[in-house]
């Protein structure tokens, strides 16, 4: 239980954070640094526990490159989206309907929304492939959760006001359950899950006969 709950904490201080950081008003770079730097911690305080995923995107990719079990991927799921779930309602009760800008939308969520779940796709894309090249592979050692954190936030920087840099399909849920605007959800599911498939799939580990 206690990677569950790793991912689980992990994942609700993510959303908690950056949400709020967002909800704020204070701009896209605040924004950015938020989700980065609470990256680089999550992954410090809970790698070690869970490799702190704290996203499902990430997850699957673990799961298609053959580094985690489908009871893993199904466990650490039901923690994220849970624990993105939850921090959404606490930050409701503390800042009321202002969570609602706190959402993974952007200019063009509205009016294109499938080509703003491709855009999702090649960030997550992004993002999965530099864990892999970094902490997977040992490549970066202890400054592994900088070279993950700072993809993140530089990801956010490019594509936050197109489509919110969501990269995380639990950071979509949570706001977006609270919001009551799902409306946006499964295009921007059906982009981060399959941009995350396809660097897993990338990423395989071979197996010897």
């Amino acid at each position: 239980m206690r990677p569950t709950l790793a991912e689980f904490i992990g994942t609700f201080t993510l959303v908690l954070v950056g949400v709020g950081a967002v909800a704020s008003g204070q701009g896209l770079v605040v924004g950015a640094l938020s989700h980065g730097l609470a990256v680089v911690g999550l992954i410090y305080t809970y790698g070690h526990i869970s490799g702190a995923h704290i996203n499902p995107a990430v997850s699957l990719a673990l799961f298609v490159a053959r580094r985690i079990s489908p009871a893993t991927l199904l466990t650490y799921w039901a923690a994220q989206f849970s624990g993105a779930i939850l921090a959404a309602l606490l930050l409701r009760f503390f800042i009321g309907d202002a969570v609602a800008a706190g959402q993974t939308t952007g200019t063009l969520t509205r009016d294109a929304v499938w080509t703003a779940a491709l855009f999702e796709a090649v960030q997550v894309f992004l993002l999965v492939t530099a864990i892999f090249q970094t902490a997977v592979a040992g490549k970066a050692g202890e400054l592994a959760p900088f070279a993950i954190g700072f993809t993140l936030a530089a990801l956010i920087l490019m594509g936050g006001v197109y489509t919110g840099a969501s990269i995380n399909p639990a950071r979509t849920l949570g706001p977006a359950v609270v919001a009551g605007d799902l409306s946006y959800v499964l295009p921007y599911f059906v982009g981060l899950f399959g941009g995350a498939a396809l660097a897993g799939a990338l990423h395989r580990e071979r197996r010897t006969a």
